[in-house]
């Protein structure tokens, strides 16, 4: 049978959830505790993020450790929105609030009015409802549209109505985002497209606890942990987080790409949706795995994409899963019970490319089909140099330096393929 929870503020005295245990621990002491536990029983903390075992996740870690609102920095597709939904799982399993609430009031230490007053009024028979981490996130993505009323509140004139109430009364308000992710984590995406005035109003409430809702001060001290991302490019290019709130900030966490073929490889067939039900049986090789991972190094290191914006890791994701479905087409086509990509696949596969490389003035020139073709190219030459270094293939060469020749089209049929491969000498 699972754990019975307490249903009133006297039933949850007399649990673990003792007063004195409850009262004073915030959501970021909360973190801290449960990730020193995982940390001491050498648990995984971010399963499935590869690559920033030795860079990323110990910054994370030092920074939940020291109880720092934290952003993560860096270009798009970095993994920067998984890591941050992936801390809930250092909160505890059920969380108690004054059931009614909607600011999900502590308990032992309510913030709002109407927490205040209920525990006052009912005392040990004020009733307590209960959280699951899920429901302790939130998340929103910075436009510029956002306002105030979105992030903090507004006063709802319905509201007053309804309960007669001053306009001016606590009572009346609307709480905003922020508010209602008290005693969770708020997460931010893409901060420095959130307006100037908005950004202000966060860093008050986070360092002082106090906001204004149409001219009405309002003490509010919050118990939240704020996260954010960020994209360097946006916050030269489109706006820039205002200073007084980075310095708020306790921690800036830079995230990365791969920093080797074998990590992007692990990444991609994790994330890839290659392993799908189909009346074919779907066989990649391992080669056919490195070139395309290969394109996106290139396409990070190529002089006519705009290293500011970045090569998403989505792209070497986009351009498998093409190059797969292009054998899977021809293999239904042909009626054959396996589908395996060829380099040609690749090439079939540009459209999962050209929408996710910025191009410089010199690649634009070029084309955006034409640089893609060039950086399969090139990526097929350097897995197959690293694969056949030292070998003698002479013999092969001198076949076509003779005039031999080879039709191998996309949707020539596997059997052909292998009897033309067959007829030179030294290939198989």
């Amino acid at each position: 049978m699972g754990l019975v929870l307490p249903k009133t503020l006297g039933e949850l005295r007399r649990s673990e959830f003792s007063e004195e245990r409850m009262a004073k621990r915030t959501v970021k002491d909360e973190l801290r505790e449960n990730l020193i536990a995982k940390l001491r029983t050498g648990e995984t903390l971010f399963p499935g993020v590869v690559g920033y075992e030795d860079s990323v996740a110990p910054q994370i870690v030092n920074a939940i450790l020291s109880r720092h609102n934290f952003i993560l920095l860096g270009l798009r597709g970095q993994a920067k929105t998984r890591l941050i939904r992936m801390l809930v799982t250092l909160m505890d399993p059920a969380m108690p609030y004054i059931a009614g609430t909607e600011i999900r009031d502590n308990p032992f230490r309510p913030v709002s009015r109407l927490g205040r007053e209920m525990v006052a009024e009912m005392g040990d028979e004020t009733p307590v409802a209960w959280l699951d981490p899920q429901h302790r996130y939130v998340e929103k993505l910075a436009t510029p549209d956002v306002t105030i009323a979105d992030m903090i509140g507004d006063i709802d004139p319905i509201k007053a109505a309804r309960r007669g109430q001053d306009i001016a009364d606590e009572l009346t308000i609307h709480y905003g985002l922020l508010p209602r992710s008290n005693r969770g984590i708020f997460a931010i995406n893409e901060l420095p497209d959130l307006a100037g005035k908005i950004q202000v109003g966060l860093f008050n409430i986070m360092q002082e606890g106090d906001i204004q809702i149409k001219g009405y001060p309002i003490r509010l001290p919050l118990d939240v942990l704020l996260v954010f991302t960020a994209n360097p490019e946006d916050y030269t290019a489109r706006g820039k987080i205002v200073t007084p709130l980075k310095d708020r900030i306790g921690s800036e966490i830079r995230t990365h790409y791969p920093s080797d073929l074998e990590h992007g490889v692990a990444i991609t067939q994790q994330e890839s949706w290659t392993n799908r039900r189909s009346p074919v049986a779907v066989q990649v090789p391992a080669f056919i795995r490195e070139v395309v991972e290969q394109i996106a190094f290139l396409a990070r290191e190529d002089k006519k994409v705009d290293k500011r914006s970045g090569v998403s890791q989505r792209l070497p994701i986009s351009v498998l899963e093409n190059a797969v479905s292009n054998a899977e087409r021809r293999a239904l086509i042909a009626g054959e019970d396996e589908a395996v990509p060829r380099v040609v696949d690749i090439y079939a596969a540009l459209p999962a490319m050209t929408g996710k490389i910025e191009l410089e003035y010199e690649g634009e020139l070029k084309g955006g089909d034409a640089v893609a073709r060039e950086l399969v190219r090139s990526a097929v030459g350097r897995v197959f140099s690293s694969r056949f270094d030292g070998v003698n293939l002479n013999g092969i060469v001198q076949w076509f330096d003779l005039g031999g020749t080879l039709e191998l089209g996309e949707s020539v049929p596997a059997e052909a393929a292998l009897r033309q491969l067959s007829g030179l000498q030294g290939l198989l």
